[in-house]
């Protein structure tokens, strides 16, 4: 029985020899990789429970700009998705100043 106390450490070559056959995985990994075709990024889409979170929006909100129009989104497989580009969009076009202005209004 050994000394517990007693510790070994392994050699650099003892540990090169563990790693390599993990380095070549890893290689190999890489090469197949590097074969996929690249694919476009698709865009992001955001779901109600993202709406929610994101802007404090309640699910009769979120159904009522859907249903009168205000709300673009896709239905897929019974899931409403929500895109985010076109969500950007809107929040740009809808952006107000005037927050600004009662800034500088209280300023004076």
């Amino acid at each position: 029985m050994k000394n517990l106390e007693e510790i070994q450490i392994p050699s650099v070559r003892g540990i090169q020899l563990l790693l390599e056959p993990i380095v070549v995985k890893l290689q190999n990994l890489e090469n197949e990789l590097q074969k996929l075709p690249k694919k476009v990024q698709p865009s992001k889409y955001y779901r109600a429970k993202d709406l929610k979170e994101l802007f404090g929006l309640t699910n009769n909100t979120i159904i009522k700009y859907r249903n009168d129009g205000i709300l673009p989104y896709t239905l897929l497989g019974g899931v409403y998705l929500y895109d985010a580009k076109a969500i950007d969009e809107m929040l740009e076009q809808n952006k107000s100043n005037s927050g600004r202005r009662l800034f500088y209004e209280r300023s004076n």
